[in-house]
């Protein structure tokens, strides 16, 4: 997997109609960067959205999946620097004032602007904030700010995370862009009606919300609902598609889910790459069980589990790590068949080592940015794959201190 840790792969031409993008500093923030993000979308725009199943909820969570009820909007207001959960009434309140100054600002019902939020847990909104700066947003939108919102939203990631699509029909092309963000509190748990992952899908094909719901779902489960920074699934988990129908053509549906998918793969993989702390990309894959199911279950064992991931950062290839916590996941398999390879080179043949010579050869690949590591552990068709990362000091340097 390869994936941009800047915005030069998107090529200058590139607009996906009908959208328009700003981005602002309004204090929300202490450290002055910018921190509010908006994407204004025309009449008609159908919606749809996950959203993250943690019972603990954050009030633009709450917002966003109500609103969604209608199947179209007309912006998206993010801001970073502030996630408004476990505030209550107040925070309901606050993502309320801030989405009604929006649509005032812009001329539209403020039941079709969907908030979402990220940062630290706790604190209020400081909607006032919002409320003197949504004008000036609303006014400076431009169909190629999506750079500047891209960077609005970020926390404690390195780079900003967007991938983009053309996506061929029958009387021309159609474009989708998708602008994530995400490097610690990622484990997404994201169902229907479905630091936070946040990862925000525009396109100007003609799909109505009906169609864009189903693939929406499909698209996430294996990508964000399979990649893990830390095991934590936040309370601010969400991911939004808006399509304007701008361009007037309509992609097949599995087409178009195809290009989606590919885009929200490769984002996921940065977000994962970008884990806080993190320097190496791993994806655990898993085969020979009798259901696919079974598979995830066990690659998502592994990929969670704390023993691994330290590991992954010492560099060693502490493959007895790997069986245990594939042993631990609640899925049947004999572990005398069990086979394991780093990067192509096999360590494990019949749940047994085979020799030290294959363990330097790994520990070499495990030195590398990114590689995968297999596990077969049968003969059955059920397989699948879980992106992690590994842990060490930088994760916790972060952490101990995110409020402080």
């Amino acid at each position: 997997m390869t994936f941009s840790r800047d915005l030069s792969h998107v090529p200058d031409d590139f607009r996906v109609g009908g959208f328009r993008f700003a981005a602002t500093a309004a204090g929300i923030r202490r450290d002055g960067r910018i921190d509010v993000g908006l994407i204004v979308a025309p009449e008609g725009t159908s919606a749809a959205g996950v959203f993250t199943t943690n019972l603990v909820r954050a009030a633009p969570v709450t917002i966003a999946e109500q609103r969604l009820a209608l199947g179209r909007a007309r912006a998206l207001l993010v801001n970073s620097g502030c996630a408004n959960a476990c505030t209550g009434p107040a925070g309901h309140e606050a993502t309320a004032r801030s989405t009604r100054a929006l649509a005032a600002a812009l001329g539209v019902s403020e039941a079709e602007i969907l908030p979402a939020s990220t940062g630290v847990i706790g604190a209020v909104l400081p909607a006032e904030r919002i409320e003197q700066c949504a004008t000036q947003l609303a006014g400076q939108a431009d169909e190629r700010g999506f750079g500047d919102f891209a960077r609005a939203i970020l926390t404690t990631d390195r780079w900003p995370k967007v991938a983009w699509r053309r996506v061929p029909t029958g009387s021309g092309s159609t474009n989708l862009l998708v602008i994530a963000k995400g490097a610690g509190m990622i484990h997404p748990e994201l169902g229907p009606p479905q630091a936070t992952m946040l990862a925000f899908a525009v396109t100007d094909a003609v799909l109505p919300a009906v169609a864009l719901k189903p693939m929406l779902a499909r698209a996430v489960d294996d990508t964000f609902n399979a990649c893990s920074v830390d095991g934590d699934t936040s309370t601010n988990d969400a991911v939004i598609i808006l399509a304007s129908g701008q361009s007037g053509h309509r992609p097949e549906p599995a087409e178009f889910e195809r290009a989606l998918q590919g885009a929200f793969a490769e984002l996921a993989a940065s977000m994962v790459a970008d884990g806080e702390g993190a320097e190496h990309l791993a994806t655990i894959r898993v085969s020979g069980l009798e259901t696919r199911d079974q598979a995830r279950q066990i690659a998502k064992t592994v990929a969670t589990s704390l023993l691994v991931k330290t590991a992954l950062y010492g560099k060693d290839i502490n493959w007895g790590r790997l069986l245990a916590a594939a042993g631990r996941a609640g899925v049947p398999f004999d572990p005398q068949r069990a086979s394991v390879r780093v990067g192509g080179v096999e360590i494990v043949r019949d749940g047994g080592p085979v020799g030290a010579g294959a363990e330097a050869r790994a520990n070499d690949v495990l030195a590398q940015p990114e590689y995968a590591i297999e596990l077969c552990l049968g003969d059955g068709p059920g397989a699948f794959a879980y992106r992690t990362s590994d842990l060490g000091h930088g994760y916790v340097d972060v952490n101990a201190g995110y409020r402080s």
